[in-house]
């Protein structure tokens, strides 16, 4: 086992040990401590790898939406995507929730918005290749920023109180909202 993957596994362990916590109590009630107990390593061992709990909070979301992100590159359509982030929000609400009341809503929101920008953009460009209609680059730049707040800012709803949608409301209002104002967009200021 080189240093590398046992690096990696190290900071796997002390994320799903801070994810197990975080189901149990507030984030600022967990201690380093508690987790280097449950990963059976040293305190030393922490600090190599992370600053504090918070920067091991960060890395955890970060690795978690390399791995939606990822979900996303194998995802068919939109409506998938959709669905795949609900499930994943519905299955970590809890953490998601802690995560929210410890950090900050805008911090969350900031990992949600770099998660979905490049799969906006990319949704848009697809659309202007299908349609042969390309956005000036100042107003796709603002388009593909204004979904992914949207987005961002319904999927905090979503985690924050209980969601007055179904999963299927869900998909079929952003799927529709999407691919009419994408579809609008083009036909009016695409060249």
């Amino acid at each position: 086992m080189n240093q590398e993957s046992s690096s990696l596994r190290t900071k796997q362990a002390l994320a799903a040990a801070l994810k197990g916590k975080m189901k149990e109590k507030p984030f600022s009630k967990i201690t380093v401590q508690e987790l280097i107990e449950e990963c059976h390593v040293n305190r030393k061992t922490f600090y190599y790898h992370f600053q504090d709990i918070y920067a091991l909070l960060c890395w955890m979301f970060e690795e978690e939406a390399i791995q939606v992100v990822k979900q996303f590159d194998l995802l068919v359509d939109w409506e998938d995507a959709i669905g795949f982030t609900c499930d994943y929000i519905q299955e970590n609400r809890d953490v998601l929730q802690c995560a929210c009341q410890s950090i900050g809503r805008d911090i969350l929101k900031r990992f949600f918005f770099a998660d979905f920008i490049g799969i906006i953009e990319s949704v848009v460009t697809d659309s202007e290749k299908r349609l042969q209609r390309y956005l000036p680059t100042p107003l796709k730049s603002f388009y593909c920023k204004f979904l992914t707040e949207a987005i961002a800012g319904m999927m905090l709803s979503y985690i924050e109180e209980e969601y007055p949608y179904s999963r299927q409301d869900s998909i079929d209002n952003i799927t529709v909202i999407l691919r009419t104002s994408i579809t609008g967009l083009l036909e009016e200021k695409g060249l």
